[in-house]
């Protein structure tokens, strides 16, 4: 069970360096990066000229954990913390990003996260 568990680690490390190679974030457009744990999701803006967090949020912030109800999916949660993180970049002044997904499969929750965003305004 755990040398499962080490083997996948391992190969999403190596999908996301494969996907980092080609992608930079600057302070215009700045990297959208998603990770996804077990129980939760997270999304940073990232100035990789400067190695500056620009924005964060995840499902434990304050704005997304009023608007859930208990029980809600998984899915529906990471839809939320899209659209917060893109109300926040907006704020900001900022509506074009790179999308990083962390070398996770874009599909579930990465891909809900990233709905959630362009439905909040964002553009990758």
């Amino acid at each position: 069970m755990r040398d499962k568990t080490v083997v996948k680690r391992k190969i999403r490390e190596r999908r996301k360096k494969h996907i980092r190679k080609n992608l930079n974030g600057t302070a215009e457009k700045p990297r959208l990066v998603v990770f996804r744990s077990l129980k939760h999701i997270y999304a940073q803006l990232v100035d990789d000229q400067t190695h500056r967090t620009l924005l964060t949020t995840s499902s434990l912030a304050k704005t997304v954990r009023e608007l859930l109800k208990p029980k809600t999916p998984k899915k529906e949660v990471a839809k939320m913390v899209g659209k917060d993180m893109a109300t926040k970049a907006i704020d900001m002044k900022i509506e074009n990003v790179v999308f990083d997904r962390g070398g996770y499969l874009y599909h579930g929750r990465v891909k809900s996260l990233a709905e959630g965003a362009r439905e909040g305004g964002l553009k990758f």
